[in-house]
């Protein structure tokens, strides 16, 4: 009897790190859905990965839109896909820092995971795997020491969480994002954030054997981390397919190359 085909999807998937992680998962034989907000720039992405192996479709999806990942949950639900690996890869870095960058960067890099991975839950396979892509920019060195403890509470919520997330946003908003203890960096807030999700969430997942992990790709040379990076593409990708693989069965850790690193 042949082993049945598993499904991963890849979010912001028509380039850099996440074009690079639907290839090699598809070369392991998976079935890839590469979630994009722009279907013509996924359905020319799938265009250049054919004959990696697996399988490719696009799908349609902006993960700052609570309408669009709604949507896509409901196509999956009313298909009976089941999702093996969800790679939570969609993310921006905007240039300057005022109020609509703090914004636009928490409502895509913070909650675009959070809603996606929680409107997916019911397609999920159990044993199955969730990578939160995140970044070493968003290790707890870059806030002051009451937010840290605060950022490691064990009884942090996500309420709680989102609430602290919006506080950022708040004295961003208000002039005192720095004598709160916050750095100058909305991308860098994101990502702890999505960190402390992972620790959040990870336990309650564990009952159904679902694995979520944060990976951080390294410095990698895509549009984001410019020509200068030390990491070429396939190497920043192959530790998020590491962690979307069963290759570990670790779940609420953080990881680069396999290996843990401090929050």
């Amino acid at each position: 009897m042949s082993r049945e085909i598993q499904t991963a999807l890849v979010t912001g998937a028509n380039r850099g790190l996440g074009l690079e992680t639907a290839r090699q998962l598809a070369a392991r034989g998976f079935r890839v859905l590469l979630a994009c907000r722009d279907r013509r720039k996924g359905i020319a992405a799938a265009e250049k990965l054919r004959g990696s192996g697996g399988s490719l479709e696009v799908e349609e999806l902006d993960v700052s839109d609570p309408r669009s990942v709604a949507a896509l949950a409901a196509r999956l639900r009313a298909s009976r896909r089941t999702i093996d690996a969800l790679v939570n890869n969609a993310a921006i870095a905007l240039d300057g820092f005022n109020l609509d960058v703090a914004r636009r960067t928490i409502d895509t890099n913070f909650y675009g995971p959070v809603r996606l991975s929680e409107a997916l839950l019911p397609s999920m396979s159990d044993s199955g795997s969730i990578v939160m892509v995140s970044s070493g920019a968003g290790e707890l060195s870059i806030l002051s020491p009451a937010l840290r403890k605060r950022f490691l509470d064990r009884s942090l919520t996500r309420e709680g969480l989102s609430a602290l997330v919006e506080r950022f946003v708040d004295h961003v908003r208000r002039g005192r994002h720095e004598a709160e203890g916050w750095p100058t960096s909305a991308y860098g807030v994101s990502k702890a954030g999505l960190n402390a999700y992972v620790r959040i969430l990870a336990p309650e997942l564990a009952a159904r054997g679902i694995r979520l992990n944060a990976v951080c790709p390294g410095w990698v040379r895509t549009d984001m981390g410019g020509a200068g990076a030390s990491r070429s593409v396939a190497e920043g990708a192959s530790s998020i397919v590491w962690a979307a693989l069963a290759e570990t069965r670790e779940s609420g850790g953080f990881f680069r190359d396999g290996k843990p690193i401090p929050w």
